[in-house]
């Protein structure tokens, strides 16, 4: 299998609030995902985990070293190229679902497409099978407020496989979840895999989760550490 995503001596350090002092949260860090691969990075909270994967998804810029989409530097595109790529290649579910409250759940899933410019109608078809898919398309016309967290998080799933992306970048997906709730999504999340031909590094301080996949890394210190 080859890597889809590489991450190469990625530094982050940010300077204290006071401007007394700074600290490094990533140093020299380096990570491979291979396309099919489910990847878990593991580690305390506040280790730096959602930093590197807001560097790894172009949400942000490292220090140095550099991230690579199939080999290529994903830092040497121009914003708009970063953007696209963003929104066609990769997937984003965070802890907190960010759904768009004055739009119905499936306008918030059909969004992706329709800023990808894909026709309403088609977008639309695609956004009903994920509703499908996970169980809740009864739930198409229901604003955010009236979904349960685990039905908004679902949303939130959907919407990120709403363009078909390569690699889904979860950011502790069931933090905010029951155990019931937590056990629904994270087999879900885990079948993605066969249901849609895609990638997974899933962010968590869950060992018991990491446990499932298929390679996990631990972040101490700056560090990651294959286990």
């Amino acid at each position: 299998m080859s890597n889809i995503l590489e991450g190469k001596n990625i530094t982050k350090t940010y300077e204290s609030e006071s401007g007394n002092g700074s600290l490094t949260v990533l140093e020299n860090t380096s990570i491979a995902i291979e396309q099919g691969s489910i990847v878990t990075v593991v580690g305390a909270s506040g280790c730096g985990k959602s930093t590197l994967l807001h560097i790894l998804g172009g949400l942000d810029r490292p220090d140095s070293g550099s991230v690579y989409w199939n080999s290529q530097s994903i830092y040497d595109m121009n914003a708009d190229a970063l953007a696209k790529f963003r929104n066609h290649k990769l997937g984003f579910v965070f802890q907190f679902h960010h759904l768009l409250p004055e739009f119905t759940a499936i306008e918030n899933i059909m969004m992706p497409a329709l800023i990808h410019g894909e026709l309403v109608d088609k977008a639309h078809e695609r956004a009903m099978e994920l509703l499908e898919k996970f169980g809740i398309p009864g739930r198409a016309e229901h604003r955010p407020t009236q979904l349960s967290g685990g039905e908004q998080q679902r949303v939130a799933m959907a919407r990120a496989l709403m363009n078909s992306p390569d690699l889904i970048l979860a950011d502790e997906p069931t933090g905010n979840l029951d155990e019931r709730n937590t056990e629904i999504l994270l087999n879900l999340l885990f079948d993605l895999r066969e249901m849609e031909d895609v990638s997974i590094l899933l962010i968590t301080h869950e060992k018991d989760i990491a446990n499932r996949s298929d390679i996990i890394y631990e972040l101490s210190k700056g560090k990651l550490t294959a286990r």
